[in-house]
């Protein structure tokens, strides 16, 4: 995301962002997701040379002929090439050779570790999104190949320290779903007493950065009941240890919840949110139909979701984030809607409204404003999705 914008050539920042999101997105942050989005182009070339992906791809090829010449598992590889090919030819070092084929055009070493040491040298604190990116492009060979899977790959206990960096509000490019999702959230939630669901919360810096904008705002959080809910038992064991010990005035209680099962089974009772809050957590849905119906069952009669969500500004947009996630079935292999869930991953503005509005939500809205945003700014893809129970 360069500070000027594509068609202008100017910094159109303020005239897109309202006054509260501007200085999240200053010229310190926006540099650093220049270099990452870099960083992760990098990191591309070198995986697909080191997968055999760049040989393969010296004629045209269709994604399914480059998987089978390269020797690679197709189950695993079908989606993590696609994008490859994707984001490649945007960089100019592939060609698309028409009826779905790219052939190489470029195939010279770009040396990723200059970019890391330009971050380190400009800002420190985003360097754990670099590291989960030099992690999976380690192990990306071994996914294509089938020999293990990118669960196995990705989340073993030895790198636990480096995901719980990852997912820290300490790191600006990860926190700005949190802060987004944040400011959405108080706007939305009644100024009374309040009941906050939140799913797929993680390590807890989502929940962090809105009890702590609640607590900024003088808000009287012993009002506020915050359910806190996680599939993965270290993770939320984690998020209790660090919402506790930051907010002992809030009402917090904790559950095991998997949002691919029915929520009364981690006693979720309908109707008993306000707000439901999931931070990067609904585009692992595994049917984000059925997610999204037990989200607004969820949900108060006057209730809200906020979705902080990375957002693919237009159809078949290879966004650089998703290099790490591809490599995960949850990610790349839901269940799929040719109209609003079209691929695994993240979706268009345009697909989340349609799956909302299908699923009995109403006055859907982003924070910011992407679909204004995209054709200035095309790779601004973070933002919170708003939307009411209908």
């Amino acid at each position: 995301m360069p500070t000027t914008s594509r068609r202008r050539g100017i910094d159109e920042r303020a005239s897109y962002l309202a006054p509260e999101l501007l200085p999240f997105f200053d010229d310190a942050f926006v540099r650093s997701c220049d270099l990452f989005e870099e960083y992760v182009g990098r990191l591309t070339g070198d995986v697909f040379a080191r997968s055999g992906l760049s040989q393969a791809c010296r004629e045209p090829v269709t994604v399914a002929e480059a998987i089978e010449r390269a020797g690679l598992d197709p189950r695993a590889a079908t989606v993590p090439v696609d994008w490859m090919f994707r984001m490649l030819a945007s960089r100019g070092r592939l060609a698309e050779a028409g009826e779905g084929r790219y052939r190489v055009v470029r195939d010279d070493a770009e040396d990723a570790a200059t970019i890391l040491a330009a971050q380190e040298a400009h800002d420190p604190r985003p360097l754990p999104s670099f590291a989960i990116a030099a992690l999976a492009a380690e192990r990306y060979p071994a996914v294509l190949r089938g020999e293990t899977t990118g669960e196995r790959a990705l989340f073993t206990a030895e790198h636990m320290s480096t995901w719980a960096a990852y997912f820290s509000n300490a790191n600006v490019i990860y926190s700005i779903s949190n802060k987004l999702a944040a400011v959405a959230g108080e706007a939305v939630l009644p100024s009374s007493a309040a009941s906050i669901l939140e799913i797929g919360g993680g390590l807890g810096s989502g929940a962090a950065a809105l009890c702590g904008r609640l607590v900024a705002s003088g808000r009287d959080v012993s009002r506020i009941a915050y359910r806190f809910t996680e599939v993965s038992i270290p993770f939320l064991r984690r998020g209790r240890a660090l919402l506790e010990d930051a907010f002992p005035g809030v009402a917090l209680s904790f559950a095991r919840l998997d949002m691919n099962a029915p929520f009364g089974d981690a006693g979720v009772e309908r109707g008993s949110a306000d707000l439901v809050l999931a931070v990067n957590a609904l585009h692992v849905a595994k049917d984000l139909s059925f997610t999204l119906g037990e989200i607004r069952e969820a949900l108060a009669p006057t209730g809200s979701l906020v979705a902080g969500e990375c957002l693919r500004p237009f159809p078949r947009q290879a966004v650089y984030v998703e290099f790490v996630f591809n490599l995960l079935e949850s990610f790349r292999d839901p269940v799929l809607n040719a109209d609003w869930r079209p691929n695994g991953g993240f979706l268009t503005p345009e697909q989340w409204t349609e799956a909302l509005t299908r699923h009995g939500f109403r006055d859907v809205r982003f924070v910011p404003d992407v679909a204004s945003i995209r054709d200035d700014y095309p790779s601004f893809v973070i933002a919170a999705i708003v939307a009411r129970r209908a």
